[in-house]
């Protein structure tokens, strides 16, 4: 099941990361404008038509990769997103990614490996009783709402961006939580009991919610100051959403260390990941920006 899981998990991040990639293609193909005119213009390209195709499969990748294994295990690999995204990119654009980039490529895998094989993550609950939803709810919403009010317009932009990152992660994590829950029951009871469950609406609109905040934190500032907080946020949240409301478990002891070593690794990695997007678009660091991890029903 943990196999599957990770399986189901990497399939969902390169899935994601191929529709990332060739909706952008689509939309610099297109016209200037916005509206239905533009959805009409990128409804007609192949590559965009691709791309939706690639988000709507990471959703269900992801959602079978959380039936078959923990929260703790599967955020995480969804950091390898965005190496996918760049080297899709660097593909789609014909460029060629800069040796920095593999180098990134390259911790951040190293990082993934070394945390999640040295935490060994574990669990099989996808239920939790409303007593442990309610303060799980309260904490993320609370915090979401109030990353937004510290983001308010005339704050630094590179603040803003790190802000509204964060804000979006734990949407995500919140998302990937409730997406557990409802997808356990679909796994278990079917359709009519899916439908009918909470978790289900619940997270429609945290990943809306997640989805918009991201946007605000690309427009708000640079890539490298949102990417980071993104990433390592999301995987942070879902661990601890895990072990409070799913009872999964990670190793301590001595093995906080080279967890530890890891998430250095993976943060330096996805810093560096952040700076070489530039290169791959051939433009300034704000044009390449826009380039980023657009998330499924969560990453």
């Amino acid at each position: 099941m943990i196999v599957l899981a990770a399986l189901f998990a990497v399939t969902g991040a390169a899935s994601n990361a191929m529709g990332t990639a060739f909706q952008r293609k689509a939309a610099s193909t297109v016209s200037r404008g916005g509206g239905l005119r533009l959805m009409l213009e990128l409804a007609h390209r192949p590559a965009w038509l691709l791309g939706i195709g690639g988000v709507v499969g990471a959703a269900l990748f992801q959602a079978l990769a959380l039936v078959n294994g923990p929260m703790a295990l599967v955020q995480p690999l969804f950091v390898l997103e965005l190496p996918f995204a760049l080297l899709i990119a660097a593909r789609l654009m014909r460029r060629r990614l800069p040796n920095p980039g593999w180098w990134a490529i390259a911790c951040v895998v190293t990082g993934l490996a070394l945390v999640l094989g040295a935490a060994a993550p574990s669990g099989v609950q996808d239920q939790a009783p409303m007593v442990r939803w309610f303060p799980a709810l309260a904490v993320c919403l609370g915090s979401m709402a109030a990353a937004v009010a510290l983001a308010r317009p005339g704050r630094p932009p590179l603040f803003r961006a790190a802000v509204l990152a964060a804000a979006s992660a734990i949407g995500n994590a919140l998302t990937a939580a409730l997406l557990k829950s409802a997808t356990g029951t679909f796994d278990t009871a079917g359709l009519p009991a899916f439908l009918a469950a909470w978790q289900t609406y619940g997270f429609a609109v945290t990943g809306v919610c997640a989805i918009l905040l991201l946007e605000n934190a690309l427009q708000a500032g640079w890539l490298a100051a949102s990417q980071p907080a993104l990433t390592i946020g999301d995987a942070t949240v879902s661990l601890l959403l895990g072990i409070t409301l799913f009872d999964e478990r990670i190793r301590t002891g001595w093995w906080v260390l080279p967890e530890a070593l890891g998430v250095g690794l993976i943060v330096w990695g996805v810093v560096r990941l952040s700076h070489v997007v530039p290169s791959i678009r051939g433009g300034s660091q704000d044009a390449g920006d826009r380039l980023s991890h657009t998330p499924p029903v969560t990453s």
